[in-house]
């Protein structure tokens, strides 16, 4: 019997559906302005604002609307909150994943994967150990034993949570979203290989700011260069059937990305709500 899904934004890419979602601060005061919104997910952000975990954790707790919670007759939350650790790639900060997950986050953005080996890291640091002869050993994972505070936000008894705190789509029961950025030409360079050679990757967001950094073109996230880029990551997802993420998606540029084949959609605030609702719309949402 399959259980019933409690990360929403797993579920609306499962189901063929795009996901809404958006980056925002570690603040209890955004969580309770987004409680009533109608984004399937939040990234709670701690790359460039700032990795405050206390603050996390209040901010999951006032992202919750127990009347919500009560009406819908399931313990998943309305939102779904993931989070963007600080470390890029190449410091495989495993420690941050492992905090945020066992404060209930339903995954982990991991900022500039540009190797093989980061994007591997990425997921194990998600995936709890198990033996060599267990199915879906490989990532090999981890992550560390502690998930008393995930387990009561998720409402599940230990047992469950342990069932279902894996990596989809590599488990199909797993709840946990590993969402890899390819911010750098290295990073798609070795793109076909990570997909290739790491199952359990989730979703690829592009990272179009420090791509056009690299490229020469700073903060013209539509010159031509990125966006030939950006068609290039598009392309390899496609032959993997990766979900790919646009990191910015304004009222005035939704059309091109639902056209271009994005499924990920970050609606950035302040104009969040404005694109959010385009959106819903244009892909029969409301």
């Amino acid at each position: 019997m399959s259980l019933p899904r409690l990360n929403g934004l797993i579920k609306a890419l499962e189901t063929g559906r795009h996901a809404f979602s958006l980056f925002a601060p570690i603040e209890p005061d955004v969580s309770i302005a987004l409680q009533q919104s109608r984004y399937d997910g939040v990234c709670f952000e701690g790359e460039h604002q700032g990795w405050d975990i206390k603050g996390l954790r209040d901010s999951l707790q006032f992202l919750l609307n127990r009347g919500q919670i009560a009406r819908s007759g399931s313990m998943a939350p309305a939102i779904t909150p993931i989070a963007r650790v600080p470390a890029n790639g190449v410091e495989m900060n495993q420690f941050l994943a492992k905090q945020a997950l066992d404060l209930g986050c339903y995954g982990i953005v991991w900022p500039h994967i540009s190797t093989v080996a980061e994007a591997y890291n990425a997921v194990a640091a998600c995936r709890y150990p198990r033996l060599k002869d267990k199915p879906l050993y490989e990532p090999a994972g981890i992550r560390g034993d502690g998930p008393f505070q995930a387990q009561r936000y998720w409402g599940v008894e230990p047992d469950e949570y342990y069932a279902r705190a894996d990596v989809w789509p590599l488990a199909p029961q797993g709840e946990l979203l590993v969402v890899l950025q390819i911010e750098d030409t290295a990073g798609i360079a070795n793109l076909r290989d990570m997909l290739k050679n790491v199952p359990g990757i989730g979703v690829i967001l592009i990272g179009q700011g420090d791509l056009s950094q690299e490229l020469g073109v700073p903060r013209q996230s539509e010159h031509r260069l990125v966006l030939d880029a950006m068609a290039e990551i598009r392309a390899i997802c496609a032959e993997f059937k990766v979900p790919v993420g646009h990191p910015s998606v304004l009222a005035g540029n939704a059309e091109r990305v639902l056209s271009e084949g994005y499924r990920w959609l970050m609606c950035p605030a302040p104009r969040s709500f404005a694109a959010l609702d385009k959106l819903r719309a244009m892909t029969n949402r409301n």
